[in-house]
Order: structure tokens, then C-alpha cells, then sequence
């Protein structure tokens, strides 16, 4: 069945791009466990730390269509090498980051080098399978491969962390290019249909200043470090620029995102499954993250170790969601996924981490499960319905949206825990007001708070601030799994129509 008149280079073709896109996904998740250790190296504040994490995928999400659509014009082949070598140049840059600002900079830089990556991907596949079956198949194999690379990064992360320093987490990336490279050189088509026009890069720039905005008028905003005014004016600032971006793009003859697309239920679902499944899955582990090794003083092995139900589960998310979608319906499928998720979210805010048994692993599993069946449902949606010719642009949306998801969990998990905290946190009486503030920021700050305390008050001042987190952390998991159970209600109603599989290709 999947035999396909074509050449059957192809599948040789998938595997390079899906190794192309492993170091950007593993990018995503490596910092995870690696941050308690990050943030005491390099003394970073709790706002720096959420920067050097967010501003990847907040780039990324910026960057995405523009590049998708340049790669368009120039070919993938060109761009898809550019962004690798980026991406190793600036992943030595991260590894030996003398402070966080540097360290925000070299993140930049691999953000960049990601949204080369990440569209010639998924447009490589589109181009190269034509047969619904196969590209469900492709699509699949893709998914999984990154929920896998977004699996093992913890681990990886805490494996390098028992016996090197930080900067290895970077480093891995080099390696995995020096086997990329040569075999994307080899196995990518030279020659490739481009289309003709300009590439609006002012318009990714309105994109980019826009999403910024707003993600730091929320960060400044729960941190309590800027007035109210100020918080107020950076979110309507932003939302103004994103509102002037989509009031261009409806009108331009040759849009960079097409927006137009979101008026197809299917894609309007897919994307909205997109954002608050890889949000949920990209925040539920940052939680966890620094939950197992501030709270239950876990290494970060060992933490990595703890979180891999999750991620293998979600590893095999891809496959079997393919196969789920032809066999029941997308639309059973993606939203019995997202109740599921829901309620593994609920009974994991009323589990108790210190003795976890089997059902907390069990719960994990689901969770990591269910999100991925999610993601690839919502790849699915997306790419189903839409003509091959507008398969760049379709594929833009959904990575924009991926990414999006994944710079918007980090932000509100992050900006939503440090303000639970701050409320829940019983400080000791005897803290001047500016060690006070410091500590009540995140759980980070408590503990560089108390190596400057010492003695019986810093081991008081840990305990208060890990009584806190456990506190806010279940907050969080219920007020989450609140959102997904609506997604699913959403979903079901917006994929009525929807049939599988789509026969949009065959024109």
C-alpha cells in the first residue's frame, strides 16, 4: 500500500530531514532539566531565566513564515543548509556563554538557524508525497521524531549534567550536525519549483515586535517589576502591531500568512490544537522539571529519568494517531485525545510526587500520549485540507502555531507558578525587604536567596518556598487541564464536518 510510483529515495529523503529536525526539537526541551544549574551558573534573575528560555520559541514562532516562505522563492535545499550551519554555530556560542545575556543572544541565533529548518521540513514532505495514505504515514514518522527529540532532551540534558557542565547541553547539537549536513547535501533535490515575489520581511518583523511585546508586557506585568501602566501599554502596543500585521496579510495579493486560511474549520481546529497541546506539553514539563529537583532535590538525571512515561509516550503519539484518525475519525480521535489529557492533568495535580507508585508514572504516560495524539491529529487537519500548491503556507501555520504554543506554555506556566507562589510562599520574619522580594520571585530566587542566608534560616527559607511550589504547581495542573477539557469540546464541534481522509490532493 505505501509503494508509491515515485522514487524510493524518498523515504532516505524523510529520514534527512527528520534528522535535520531533531537538534531543533531537542533544543526546545534540553533546557528544561539543565535550568536549576543554568540559573545558579550564570546567576541569572528569574526574568533573565524565562527569557533564555522563551525567546527560542517566541523567535521561532516569528521567523517560521517568513522563512517558510523564503524558502519558497529560494529553494529548501539552500535554506535548509544555511539554517543547519547557524544552528551549530550558534549552539558553541550558547555552550560557552559567560552570563545570561550572552546566553539570550546565542539563543536568538539558534532560533534563527531552527525557522530555516523547521518549514523546508515539513515542505520537503509535503512535496515529496503526494498519496494521502503516505503522507498520513510521513507525517506520522515526522511527528514522532519530535516527540522523541522533545522526549530524550531531559535526558540527554541530565545525563550530560552528571558528568560535564552546563554548556554540553549545547554541544550535542554540533555532533548531530556533522552527520546532518553531509547527508542533507547529498540527498536534497537540486534542483526544486520555486515560486516568483517578493519576501515580505518587513511584515515578519511586525510579527516578531508584536509577539515580543505582548509575551514581555505579560512577564513584566507578574513579576511586579514594572508599574501597571507600563504592563498595560507593552500588551496594547503589541496586540495594535499583531492587528496591523493581520489586517495586512488579509489584504495583501501575496500574503505571508495566509490568514485566510483559518476560515477552513479543520485548519482553525487544527492550529488551535496545535498552540494548547505543544503550550500544555512544554509547560507541564518545565513544571515538572524544576518541581523534581527544587521540591523532591532530585538530580537532574534523575529527573530526566522521572519524566521519560511522558515523553515516550509522546514519541509514539505520531504513529498511532495516524492510524487511529483512518481508522475512527479524526474528529473521535482528536478530541477524545484532548478530554483524556484533561483528566491525567487533574488526577496529576492530587498525586503526591514524594511517593508517586505506578499510577503517577501511569498518569504521565497518558498525558504524553494523548498531547501527541493531539499534535499529529492537528498536522493532520491542517495538511488534509489544503491543496499541495499551498502546502508551505498551510505548513507554516501549524509550525508557527507549534511554536507559538510551546513560547506561550513556557511564558504563562512560568508568569502563572511565579504569582501562585508569590502568594503562597510564608516567609521568615526576619528577611529585609529586598531579600523578601527576591525570594517570593520563583523558586530559583528562594534557593539563591538562602546560599546567601545560610545556616538554619536559608534551610527555613527552602522549606517555605518548597511547601509554595507543591502548592502552586497543583494550582496550575488543575487550571490547565480546565483549558484542554474546553479545546476538546472546540475540536469535536469543529471538525463536524470533517471527513477522512480528505481527497484535497487529488485535483
Amino acid at each position: 500500500m505505501f509503494i508509491h510510483s515515485s522514487d524510493p529515495k524518498r523515504w532516505l529523503l524523510l529520514l534527512a530531514v527528520m534528522l535535520a529536525f531533531l537538534p531543533v526539537v531537542l533544543d526546545m526541551t534540553i533546557l528544561h532539566v539543565a535550568l536549576p544549574t543554568l540559573t545558579q551558573a550564570l546567576n541569572a534573575s528569574g526574568t533573565e531565566v524565562l527569557w533564555i528560555i522563551d525567546i527560542y520559541p517566541l523567535l521561532m514562532a516569528g521567523l517560521l513564515v517568513p522563512m517558510g516562505t523564503l524558502s519558497d522563492r529560494v529553494g529548501n535545499r539552500k535554506i535548509l543548509l544555511t539554517g543547519l550551519i547557524i544552528f551549530a554555530f550558534a549552539s558553541v556560542w550558547a555552550a560557552f556563554a559567560p552570563n545570561a545575556a550572552a546566553m539570550i543572544a546565542a539563543r536568538v541565533f539558534l532560533a534563527l538557524g531552527g525557522a530555516m529548518i523547521m518549514p523546508c521540513v515539513l515542505g520537503l514532505i509535503r512535496k515529496t508525497f503526494e498519496d494521502d495514505d503516505e503522507r498520513a504515514m510521513a507525517l506520522g514518522l515526522w511527528g514522532s521524531v519530535g516527540s522523541a527529540g522533545a522526549a530524550v532532551g531531559p535526558l540527554v540534558g541530565g545525563a550530560l549534567l552528571e558528568h560535564f557542565w552546563w554548556g554540553s547541553v549545547f554541544l550535542v547539537n554540533v555532533a548531530v550536525m556533522l552527520v546532518v549536513v553531509p547527508a542533507c547535501w547529498l540527498l536534497l533535490p537540486r534542483v526544486e519549483e520555486t515560486t516568483q515575489g517578493k519576501w515580505p520581511i518587513g511584515q515578519a518583523l511586525l510579527l516578531i515586535a508584536g509577539m515580543i511585546s505582548v509575551v514581555y508586557g505579560i512577564k513584566a506585568g507578574f513579576s511586579g517589576k514594572q508599574s501597571l501602566a507600563v504592563t498595560a501599554l507593552m500588551i496594547a502596543v503589541g496586540i495594535a502591531v499583531l492587528t496591523l500585521f493581520a489586517r495586512k496579510q488579509l489584504r495583501a495579493s501575496e500574503p505571508m500568512l495566509d490568514l485566510t486560511l483559518l476560515s477552513n474549520p479543520p485548519i482553525f481546529a487544527g492550529l488551535t490544537m496545535a498552540i494548547v497541546a505543544s503550550g500544555a506539553l512544554a509547560g507541564v514539563e518545565l513544571t515538572l522539571a524544576q518541581e523534581l529537583q527544587y521540591v523532591l532535590g532530585k538530580t537532574p538525571l534523575q529527573a530526566g529519568l522521572f519524566m521519560v512515561p511522558i515523553m515516550a509516550a509522546a514519541a509514539s503519539g505520531g504513529p498511532v494517531a495516524g492510524y487511529l484518525s483512518n481508522r475512527f475519525g479524526l474528529r473521535n480521535v482528536a478530541s477524545l485525545s484532548m478530554a483524556i489529557a484533561s483528566l491525567a492533568l487533574v488526577f496529576l495535580a492530587l498525586s503526591d510526587f514524594h511517593a508517586p507508585g505506578y499510577l503517577v508514572p501511569l498518569a504521565l504516560a497518558l498525558l504524553g500520549l494523548t498531547l501527541s495524539i493531539g499534535l499529529t491529529a492537528s498536522s493532520i487537519a491542517i495538511m488534509g485540507a489544503v491543496d499541495a500548491s499551498k502546502g508551505g503556507a498551510a505548513g507554516s501555520l501549524e509550525a508557527t502555531g507549534y511554536e507559538l504554543g510551546t513560547g506561550l506554555g513556557i511564558t504563562l506556566f512560568g508568569v502563572f507558578l511565579s504569582g501562585v507562589f508569590r502568594r503562597a510562599i510564608d516567609l521568615p520574619d526576619n528577611l529585609t525587604p529586598e531579600l523578601a522580594a527576591q525570594a517570593a520571585q520563583t523558586i530559583g530566587d528562594t534557593y539563591i536567596v538562602a546560599a546567601r542566608l545560610g545556616g538554619a534560616e536559608g534551610e527555613g527559607l527552602i522549606a517555605a518556598g518548597k511547601i509554595a511550589f507543591t502548592q502552586a504547581h497543583a494550582v496550575l495542573l488543575t487550571t490547565s487541564a480546565g483549558v484542554i477539557m474546553a479545546l476538546a469540546v472546540v475540536v469535536f464541534m469543529a471538525l463536524a464536518q470533517h471527513r477522512t481522509p480528505v481527497a484535497a490532493s487529488h485535483h
